[in-house]
């Protein structure tokens, strides 16, 4: 992973809110945008017993999400998840140029 940075926290902490934990476990979550590195391709990780591989890590801004990424994320379009990560962390502006970590997971068969 030399091309990658180090881990900004664990893979465990990837996706932990129960709505999208269950959206995950469902195949409507296969994506999740952080600040930081949480885990690299290959790596895999359990929800309620079900395991998943990372696909992918990209950088990416937040700007340039879409309804279709927002989906990805679990939830139904770009507002809504633009207006919960603001409800979520008090304070915070959207900053289309902001640096995010796209993690692109699948559930293992």
């Amino acid at each position: 992973m030399a091309d990658l940075p180090e881990k900004t926290c664990g893979i465990e902490r990837l996706v932990t809110h129960p709505k999208l934990v269950e959206a995950a476990l469902s195949g409507r979550k296969t994506q999740q945008r952080r600040d930081g590195v949480y885990a690299y391709p290959n790596e895999t990780f359990t929800l309620e017993g079900q395991e998943f591989i990372v696909t992918d890590l990209t950088r990416e801004t937040i700007g340039d999400m879409t309804d279709a990424e927002a989906q990805a994320e679990g939830y139904p379009s770009l507002e809504m998840y633009k207006n919960l990560i603001l409800k979520m962390h008090k304070g915070m502006e959207w900053n289309e140029s902001a640096p995010v970590w796209v993690h692109h997971f699948k559930r293992v068969e």
